[in-house]
């Protein structure tokens, strides 16, 4: 078995030889969960990574979004260049679920685009968690939906061997049970494969590379990976196993079983429905349900099969669904980052799923086994925890109850950076103040971030600073996550100074361009104002050596108290720290590293000025510059420009071969 081996310069600094230490005990003596309150700054993903290299189990990371979970990755990757660091997120770039709104009698069918490069990620995972236990998966609260039975996914599998006896017949049945498509132009996408005489190319939707199998005289005699493009040899290799293109593709067996229960329960709910007088309810779902019947008995599958999933995996009513949490060893690692967000959102998934699919199932639209199509309900997620660390600078009562005083504290920061100065100023000419204040921080090249309570006062605000000769933007709600990271990017950069919002990054990206916040309305109590709220926000300038905050406020309430306090407290340490082993701070220097692209790819922007080819050679250059663009794009989870090269690759490609 191949151990966690973490390659890093870095050594434990600060209180992180000792938090590794207390929680690697904590775990030999029996306790499950634990809590890591690290502080901004005090490198827990680092504290997290070697506690993962010492207990040598498979671990799973749950973010409660996936920009930081985009980011936690890179990370964890970065530290563990060796072992397998995977990507577990929705894969869906587009969505819009099932619904029905008896009001108006509006039916609205599900819309999804999938962006099937995390869905390559995500088989990936799996198969990962499946033959390996040097494995760590990061995931959004996605991982707690349910994606089919591990058993029967993995009960699919066939191993291809050098030397192995199988006939070509045998090989092309299997891929079209696992539903492999047979590729129709000259690229192999995922789930595609292609036969010429006697090889036979597969991409594996969860392989970085087609596999090329050479059968002859019903022997393998020869497998390969290949790359994609040109069909090119990589390397040859001795065995590998096939796995279905999705996680609900079931055996036959299974599968005749599943429709006789869908069958029996369609009876059933028909006969309900009639005897309550819903007969075009009865009749719609009569309809609907045969029609996927029809499906699964011709082709073994049909639109929307996750709502027969309790049928496929053969579950009783009411029963969990299989989650990723499922395909993972009894003996696991779950580290919960910034717990005191992801446990809330992981409460929360059940009951928003389970409205919308009553009113479905009411309504004639889906069988009551729908219902079972669901997140777990927290109840369950708990039970399927074994070794836990929840990572938070400011757990909530859950966390610390759970942990029952297993409390590690992570303070002190390796760079000597203490946590900012915090001062409360009245409301009177707050705003002659606030600008003053934002003048002198902008002459020191360093940016600041001011919340408010509402979104119309930030957009206010914002505008009324940029009359002011200020430049500024607003951060608002309706920015999707690639937009989001080009307004942070631009900060940081300096293409702006001041960045205005309701809820400003309280955990995740590090901003040590960002020296000032600015809190108006500090005194409102309430969730955006609460200690927990105000000691994340304050973490935001604990990045620069001149971080520091200004509450505007008539009175102290109890959440600044606690959160001020507390800050001071966590600013006595590290000064301690500091002077005890003779640091001086400096100001984080880190690289303004982009999770999605921002600037047009060079190689695509020649390729899509250009309407005349000279020659072969031309393209074929063309082709390779794009290739390798696409590849690092795609590495560096940039999958929407990434897509974009693979669609032009394709033109090219074409254009190569009309020459």
């Amino acid at each position: 078995m191949k151990n966690f081996k973490i390659k890093t310069p870095f050594k434990p600094a600060g209180d992180q030889k000792i938090a590794i230490k207390s929680l690697l005990k904590g775990f030999e003596s029996g306790n499950k969960f634990q809590t890591l309150l690290g502080v901004t700054g005090s490198g827990k993903t680092f504290t997290v990574a070697k506690v993962i290299e010492k207990l040598n189990i498979p671990t799973l990371v749950i973010s409660h979004n996936k920009t930081l979970a985009a980011q936690l990755y890179q990370e964890l990757k970065d530290f563990f260049p060796d072992n397998r660091v995977e990507y577990f997120i929705s894969y869906y770039d587009y969505y819009i679920p099932e619904a029905y709104i008896p009001a108006s009698k509006t039916y609205i069918a599900k819309e999804t685009l999938v962006n099937k490069e995390i869905d390559r990620m995500r088989l990936s995972a799996t198969r990962s968690v499946y033959e390996r236990k040097d494995v760590i998966v990061v995931a959004s609260v996605s991982c707690i939906y349910g994606i089919g039975d591990p058993e029967n996914y993995f009960s699919l599998k066939m191993s291809i061997k050098r030397n192995k006896i199988i006939t070509r017949k045998r090989m092309l049945n299997f891929l079209s049970e696992l539903r492999y498509e047979r590729a129709d132009g000259t690229i192999l996408e995922p789930s595609q494969f292609r036969i010429r005489g006697e090889i036979i190319d597969i991409f594996p939707p969860y392989h970085d590379f087609p596999i090329r199998v050479e059968i002859i005289n019903d022997i393998v005699e020869e497998i390969y990976e290949i790359d994609s493009l040109t069909g090119f040899t990589l390397k040859r290799i001795d065995n590998f196993n096939l796995y279905p293109t999705n996680y609900f593709i079931t055996p036959e067996d299974r599968l005749k079983l599943a429709i006789d229960k869908i069958k029996e329960e369609l009876k059933k709910r028909v006969e309900h429905l009639t005897s309550a007088g819903k007969t075009e309810e009865a009749q719609r779902l009569q309809d609907r349900t045969l029609y996927d019947i029809e499906l699964l008995e011709e082709m073994g599958y049909c639109p929307g099969i996750e709502n027969y999933s309790r049928h496929l995996s053969l579950r009783k009513e009411g029963e969990a669904p299989y989650t990723l949490m499922d395909y993972f060893p009894d003996d696991y690692l779950v580290i919960i980052d910034e717990s005191h967000m992801t446990i809330p959102q992981l409460n929360a998934m059940y009951a928003g799923d389970h409205s919308r699919k009553k009113t479905l199932v009411n309504y004639g639209f889906r069988l009551p086994s729908a219902l079972d199509n669901r997140p777990l309900r927290f109840k369950e997620i708990e039970e399927r925890l074994n070794k836990v660390i929840f990572v938070s600078a400011t757990p909530s009562e859950y966390e610390i109850n759970k942990s029952q005083g297993r409390i590690i504290e992570q303070i002190i920061r390796p760079t000597g950076l203490t946590d900012p100065e915090v001062v409360v100023r009245k409301t009177d000419n707050f705003m002659q103040d606030m600008i003053k204040e934002i003048n002198k921080t902008i002459k020191h090249g360093e940016r600041i971030l001011i919340t408010t309570l509402t979104k119309r006062m930030a957009e206010k605000l914002s505008s009324y600073l940029y009359e002011k000769g200020i430049k500024s933007k607003y951060l608002h709600s309706d920015l999707n996550a690639i937009e989001r990271i080009k307004i942070i990017s631009e900060l940081r950069k300096g293409v702006f100074d001041v960045l205005v919002g309701i809820n400003l990054l309280r955990e995740g990206l590090d901003l040590p361009e960002v020296s000032l916040i600015i809190i108006l309305d500090a005194d409102k109590e309430g969730y955006l104002r609460s200690s927990t709220a105000l000691i994340q926000t304050f973490g935001r300038a604990a990045r620069n050596i001149n971080g520091r905050v200004i509450l505007y406020a008539d009175k102290i309430t109890k959440s600044m108290k606690k959160a001020i306090d507390e800050t001071n407290r966590r600013r006595v340490i590290q000064t301690e720290y500091n002077k005890k082993n003779n640091i001086t701070p400096q100001t984080i220097k880190k690289a303004i590293k982009n999770y999605f692209s921002l600037t047009p790819s060079p190689a695509l922007k020649i390729a899509e000025e250009k309407t005349a080819y000279g020659s072969d050679e031309e393209i074929e250059e063309l082709i390779k510059l794009l290739s390798k663009e696409m590849k690092t794009l795609a590495e560096n989870l940039e999958f929407e420009k990434a897509a974009k090269i693979r669609d032009k690759i394709k033109d090219l490609k074409d254009i190569f071969l009309s020459l």
